[in-house]
């Protein structure tokens, strides 16, 4: 009767309020050494009545765990990899237990990663497929697991189903090409080993496969690697003129999807500082201007993102960018922009950017003739106190440039009265404080400004702040003073 009983109760799991009278009868426990029978009715119906009965319920799911259900539900996809049926019922025990760490605990003692790549290669609906590559991004989330599953031969077949999606249009395929390069994501975005052995694995695809165009436009995270090395290997591998290919492609198709895609990737490989030098002999910076043109507001943030990114800490790049008239006109433009408050902020950090990291007087005369600075001292009264901070040391690092060049914009935009404002409110931070008073030593080298100064009566409010609470505050202040007076 044991058989029938346990169809019973599958369907009786069914109902979910009969879930409880099935815990309190401690059917569970009754349950689970039938996973041991070798008739596949018996396993059938037993692991749906308790797949049932404990879904949504962590504290029975731990209880399954720690009876040793896991190495029943790899044996049941071992032994019967040919049998539908207790293949679905496995994984989706699998799908429900994955997310427990001792789960993955006990999957690491198995050879689940075998049984599920070949779960890969044999499935045949989008269906299946899909709690596949469930079950594997939650394994994917273990070390230990991680090495198991890249031995085993997930990146391989991982490729060979992006392979043959390629080019689809239809929905469900976009969906398993998204699932499966997310899970490449997670992969590489492992330890050392399983990162680099991935990567290892494409640089003898790559050019075969063409696996870019499979799974870039869809997964950007794809390249939001750790510096580590791998960020180099995959100049190795030739990304960068692959990325920019694709944008270029795709900025006369546009596919504004694809373009915030490349752009992301390019974001996250300009990010180490190793990486930076190379991304700019390879001619980035000029080569994604074409986006300039974009009206799309999605592919106007990634671009700024990705050109602030490549300019932080870079000279070069800085006076690269900084000299650049198009750019710096469309830059003006945008923080001009009241439509898009996202485009208008990422825009005036980027010219902060360029001002902060640059180290040429021709950069301060650019950005003055094309009327930049304007929104830089409007940026120093921002909301957000980094804004503010990223305004004021950008002006300070110009000031010290080439004071005379940016003197007249000061007077008409007002800066010093900004800056007094700045130093007399109690809810300015004690940093956007400190950094107003360093811009104000700056501006003290003009004769003009310096008058300005004593004439708005900015004395009066540095000598209340040297029994400011901060003490970078109050050592600022004293400095700031000490240059008023000409002390030093």
């Amino acid at each position: 009767c044991a058989v029938k009983a346990a169809h019973m109760l599958s369907e009786i799991a069914k109902n979910e309020e009969m879930k409880i009278p099935c815990i309190e009868a401690d059917l569970v426990l009754a349950l689970i050494p039938l996973l041991e029978s070798t008739d596949q009715e018996m396993l059938l119906h037993a692991g749906r009545a308790i797949g049932r009965i404990c879904y949504d319920n962590r504290s029975l799911q731990e209880e399954l765990v720690k009876v040793g259900v896991i190495p029943s539900l790899v044996r049941i996809l071992t032994d019967y990899a040919e049998s539908e049926p207790l293949v679905h019922v496995a994984l989706l025990a699998l799908y429900n237990l994955a997310d427990l760490d001792s789960a993955k605990e006990a999957l690491s003692m198995t050879k689940v990663a075998e049984q599920l790549v070949k779960q890969l290669r044999r499935a045949e609906s989008h269906e299946r497929l899909e709690i596949v590559f469930e079950v594997l991004q939650a394994l994917a989330e273990n070390d230990a697991l991680k090495v198991q599953l890249v031995d085993a031969g997930v990146p391989e077949v991982l490729s060979e189903i992006l392979l043959r999606l390629q080019g689809s249009s239809q929905a469900e395929d976009t969906c398993i090409v998204k699932a499966a390069s997310d899970l490449i994501v997670s992969l590489l975005l492992g330890g050392t080993k399983t990162g680099q052995g991935l990567l290892l694995i494409l640089q003898k695809r790559w050019q075969r496969l063409n696996l870019h165009h499979c799974f870039l436009p869809l997964s950007p995270a794809w390249f939001c690697l750790s510096p580590d090395g791998n960020c180099l290997r995959l100049f190795q591998l030739g990304v960068i003129h692959q990325l920019l290919d694709l944008l270029e492609k795709h900025v006369q198709s546009g596919d504004t999807s694809v373009q915030q895609a490349a752009l992301s990737a390019l974001q996250s490989l300009a990010v180490p500082v190793v990486s930076k030098g190379q991304m700019l002999e390879e001619g980035v910076a000029k080569r994604i201007e074409a986006l300039l043109r974009s009206e799309s507001p999605p592919v106007q943030f990634r671009l700024l993102g990705t050109l602030r990114t490549l300019a932080d800490g870079q000279a070069d790049a800085a006076e690269l960018l900084g000299q650049d008239p198009l750019l710096l006109d469309r830059l003006v433009q945008w923080c001009s922009g009241g439509n898009h408050s996202g485009i208008c902020g990422e825009a005036n950090r980027l010219l902060a950017s360029i001002l902060h990291h640059n180290r040429s007087q021709e950069v301060v005369k650019a950005i003055q003739a094309a009327q930049g600075v304007k929104h830089l001292v409007s940026m120093t009264t921002s909301e957000q106190a980094a804004m503010q901070n990223e305004a004021l040391n950008a002006l300070a690092i110009a000031s010290a440039i080439d004071l005379e060049t940016l003197e007249e914009s000061f007077k008409e935009s007002q800066l010093v009265q900004s800056l007094h404002k700045l130093l007399r409110d109690d809810n300015t931070s004690p940093e956007v404080k400190y950094n107003s008073m360093g811009l104000l030593c700056r501006l003290l080298n003009s004769g003009d400004l310096r008058q300005e100064i004593e004439e708005d009566k900015i004395k009066d409010t540095l000598e209340r702040l040297c029994s400011h609470s901060n003490a970078d505050v109050v050592k600022g202040a004293i400095t700031t003073l000490q240059v008023l007076r000409g002390e030093t």
